[in-house]
């Protein structure tokens, strides 16, 4: 009889977080969310922050609700969104909160950057599209701001890596998770420290990296006796949130594009090296790691945000929709036919999302949605566009043909979307896993405890464990 494996893995997002057990006995494979928990950026003085203390205790709960159910658990791992970190003092104390990415203090920092160091330098080096809350312009920014958390740093800490620091006592610095700073040099996959020197940015605060798969610790013993779990190792995995989902993709073959949908789409390929010329310097594609020493070459376009904040509005006006609620909508306003582009500034992080579309349109010269429903349509026409837009860039870069693209995570559930997007696209949309995420966390696990030998074996019992949908185009 196969030995039963289970595995934990914890999943946070800007909005959530939820703790996954993932079971394997043999190559049958199959997934339980314990515990669900809320995220949110916290505005104090003026500056955005992640409240790590509050995600903390998360963690450890979800670790008693584990023990509480009887659960023995062969590791844990933990993914994030990328960029953001914390800072550990010489004592090993953390020092305030994180900074969160929508804190508009980095806003211009770019431009001021490039000054010293030239736009084309960084990115050949680095290949991380431009986007003013990579991790450089945060630390030139908090250098500026004489930031104190970061004067008295000795080290700085990526999410993921400051989660499992707070579990084991032990600091790492994760490769996927390093590789968004926009401080690596995508080639030799370690930072490139003269470019900090060059921008007066202290380097010495960075830690080498290392690559997922790699066991940090086990709980510290307090953490072990305070939850009941034991001292469970826990593991570096991919931890970025989309390296994780990426693993995931059913794929049978390299020739895919994919989306992973949520507040952000990250749509890209999984090239074998960096794509970094100037033609993917003028388009601000990025180069990201993956696992197995793979590239995610993607853009990062603006997702279900444009939404999620209409969603909001709304409900102040006191009218709130479920998900099917809104695709009713959509569909019935189908034809709308006003578009904008996702991925204007504008649309970062307005007081009123609602009004800055109608403003879009309004200064563009087309129709203003009239309805909420023709805002949904607005935003789900303007997004197939964006990713027409973008697959046909991918497919000048890709050095193979791309037959399919895979949609993964939140956005995978949502049928009009997929298929709106195979019609615009031109190409079948293969929708799911939604969990996407939490299932690569999990597979790079098993990878660490020597269940599966790759990649491809993780797709392949993705593929046999989860039923996905398949959106042919329709050019009527």
């Amino acid at each position: 009889m196969e030995k039963i494996h289970r595995f934990l893995a914890f999943d946070l997002g800007a909005t959530s977080g939820r703790a996954v057990i993932g079971t394997f006995e043999g190559k049958d494979f199959s997934m339980e969310e314990v515990y669900r928990f809320p995220n949110a950026v916290q505005e104090k003085g003026g500056k955005f922050f992640w409240d790590i203390h509050s995600l903390f205790g998360h963690l450890k709960a979800a670790l008693k609700e584990v023990a509480g159910r009887g659960v023995q658990i062969d590791s844990i791992g933990i993914d994030t969104w990328g960029v953001d970190f914390g800072h550990i003092g010489p004592d090993g104390s953390i020092l305030g909160l994180p900074r969160a990415y929508r804190d508009p203090y980095t806003t211009g920092i770019p431009e001021e950057v490039f000054r010293t160091l030239p736009r084309e330098e960084l990115y050949g080096v680095t290949g991380i599209q431009i986007m003013n809350f990579n991790s450089i312009f945060q630390l030139y920014a908090q250098t500026k701001e004489g930031y104190a958390p970061l004067k008295g740093a000795k080290e700085i800490l990526f999410m993921p890596d400051l989660l499992s620091y707070m579990l084991t006592g032990k600091k790492v610095c994760e490769y996927t998770e390093a590789s968004t700073s926009g401080m690596m040099n995508q080639r030799k996959r370690c930072f490139e420290k003269p470019l900090l020197e060059r921008i007066g940015v202290n380097s010495s605060v960075l830690l080498d990296i290392v690559q997922p798969g790699v066991v940090i610790g086990p709980l510290l013993k307090e953490i072990a006796e305070e939850t009941g779990v034991g001292a469970v190792p826990v593991v570096a995995v991919a931890g970025h949130d989309t390296a994780s989902a990426i693993a995931a993709v059913p794929a049978a073959d390299e020739k895919f594009a994919y989306l992973s949908s949520g507040t952000w789409s990250l749509m890209g390929i999984e090239s074998p090296e960096p794509i970094i010329s100037d033609a993917s310097c003028e388009k601000n594609f990025t180069n990201e790691g993956g696992i197995e020493g793979t590239t995610r070459f993607l853009k990062n376009i603006t997702g279900m945000w444009l939404l999620e904040q209409c969603r909001k509005v709304w409900a102040k006006e006191g009218r709130t929709y479920t998900y099917a609620q809104i695709a009713d909508m959509a569909r019935a306003a189908i034809a709308f036919p006003s578009r904008v582009n996702p991925d204007d500034p504008r649309f970062a992080n307005p007081a009123d999302m609602v009004a800055e579309l109608k403003a879009a349109c309004a200064e563009s010269g087309q129709p203003q949605p009239a309805t909420d429903g023709e805002m949904v349509s607005l935003i789900y026409h303007s997004l197939a566009c964006r990713y027409k837009e973008m697959m046909q860039a991918l497919q000048d870069f890709a050095p193979f043909k791309i037959d399919k693209l895979h949609v993964i995570g939140g956005g995978s559930a949502n049928d009009l979307m997929s298929q709106l997007t195979a019609d615009t696209i031109g190409l079948p949309v293969v929708a799911g896993p939604v969990e996407a995420t939490a299932i690569g966390n999990l597979m790079m696990q098993a990878k660490a405890a020597g269940l599966v030998k790759d990649r491809w074996e993780m797709r392949a019992i993705v593929a046999k464990a989860f039923s996905v949908k398949e959106f042919q185009p329709n050019n009527k």
